[in-house]
């Protein structure tokens, strides 16, 4: 036994120095420092990794010896460009004064992307101005009394993903630093408290994915503005608390809305979700989270594909969106299905999948889809999932929904049995 583990760790240090580095910056940094121990060609490897990673799990080790630890790794790294850094202290407090020191070395390393999750957070000038940045992730969200500020002049000119997790007010760091990205391409800004202290504009004319969430909304409602041309994907969640004015938003956009409520008293919710609404009306792809019952609809004229977690107005939906093709629901509540007054145009025409999912069975489902099934003329594939069934009530449910009269002679139904262990079984 011993003589087939020497032989694997022969050939393990016969490696080129770069791929034994490589394979080192695949664990977490802790453990690639003590493979320094293992023999005198292991010893200096963990030097020469391009991915470092360091978090506050462990047991054992306080703030000074986290901090010993980091200290001691960049002192020694002597990688000419650091591919990516993590660094993530959630619960030990570190100084900023080191945390400071040690950005500032790992910008010195061109580094290129770097995540940083911590309690107390001071940036280095230096960060910045870094040239060799490409993906940047900051979350000071821990503390409302940690609030980070942009102090310097930004210029970072390859940033082309920026993820910023912010308490409040992201007057003071989130917005300047967008304004220094030149070639920025992915935002995501999460808001723990949004105060309202001013309006969201956002004129990135290369962005192409945006995230915005609002955890917690203040009583007053500002305005977001998205002047976006070349946007590909938007998501907007969270509490709904403002005016949503899109001045320059592509019809090619994909839209996922995952709005929980509102807490305003300047307005009603159905003023902000309707606006809201008019404002992605020319999206191609909309995923909706809760669609509120008594809103009145616009219509959505470039909607192939849409995805509802629940079934509230399925039906005024359905008649909002006349070239819909794909159509998914994922039914987590009970709800009622109020059959449309006229069949839909896209059921005439253009609507050829439906994927429907349950965890409980009820009438109003089969109601849904006998209307369904009896006017997509279309129809192509029906795929139904049915969760943790009983597989008496699973039989049943198949089989009625077998005998449905089909007004397309070329749908298929399919079933998938998904159970509490998330086994599937293909019917």
């Amino acid at each position: 036994m011993s003589s087939i583990s020497e032989n694997v760790d022969d050939r393990l240090s016969r490696l080129p120095e770069d791929i034994l580095s490589h394979i080192l910056s695949l664990m977490p940094t802790k453990y690639a420092v003590r493979t320094s121990v293992l023999s005198k060609r292991w010893r200096y490897s963990w030097m020469f990794v391009t991915k470092l990673d360091f978090d506050d799990i462990h047991p054992y080790h306080d703030e000074k010896a986290l901090s010993k630890i980091v200290d001691r790794v960049l002192k020694f790294c002597k990688t000419s460009k650091l591919r990516s850094v993590r660094l993530h202290f959630c619960d030990k407090v570190v100084s900023k004064s080191s945390v400071s020191s040690w950005i500032d070395k790992m910008v010195r390393l061109n580094v290129c992307e770097l995540d940083v999750q911590l309690v107390l957070l001071e940036l280095p000038f230096r960060l910045f101005t870094c040239k060799t940045l490409t993906k940047l992730r900051i979350d000071v969200s821990a503390d409302k009394y940690s609030v980070w500020e942009c102090r310097y002049p930004v210029n970072l000119p390859c940033l082309k993903t920026l993820d910023v997790v912010v308490y409040t007010n992201p007057f003071d760091n989130a917005f300047r630093l967008i304004r220094g990205c030149p070639v920025l391409e992915s935002l995501s800004l999460e808001v723990i408290w949004c105060a309202h202290n001013g309006d969201y504009v956002f004129n990135i004319p290369t962005l192409k994915r945006l995230k915005l969430t609002n955890i917690t909304c203040g009583y007053a409602v500002n305005y977001v503005v998205l002047r976006v041309p070349n946007l590909e994907y938007l998501y907007v969640g969270g509490m709904l608390g403002s005016w949503y004015v899109m001045e320059d938003l592509p019809s090619s956009v994909e839209a996922s809305v995952s709005f929980d409520c509102l807490v305003s008293s300047e307005c009603t919710i159905l003023d902000l979700w309707g606006q809201f609404l008019k404002g992605i009306n020319g999206v191609k792809s909309l995923s909706v989270k809760k669609l509120l019952s008594s809103s009145p609809l616009p219509t959505f004229p470039n909607t192939k594909r849409l995805d509802l977690k629940d079934l509230w107005d399925s039906g005024k939906i359905l008649e909002s969106c006349p070239v819909l093709e794909h159509l998914c629901i994922e039914k987590v509540v009970n709800y009622l299905w109020n059959e449309p007054k006229s069949v839909p145009a896209c059921l005439l025409t253009n609507l050829t999948t439906i994927k429907f999912s349950t965890r409980k069975w009820q009438k109003c489902d089969m109601e849904f889809l006998e209307y369904m099934l009896g006017n997509a003329e279309v129809l192509k594939t029906v795929t139904i999932t049915l969760e943790n069934f009983f597989i008496e009530e699973e039989r049943r449910v198949c089989a009625e929904l077998i005998e449905l009269p089909r007004a397309s002679s070329h749908c298929e139904i399919h079933f998938t049995v998904m159970t509490a262990k998330d086994g599937r079984l293909q019917h």
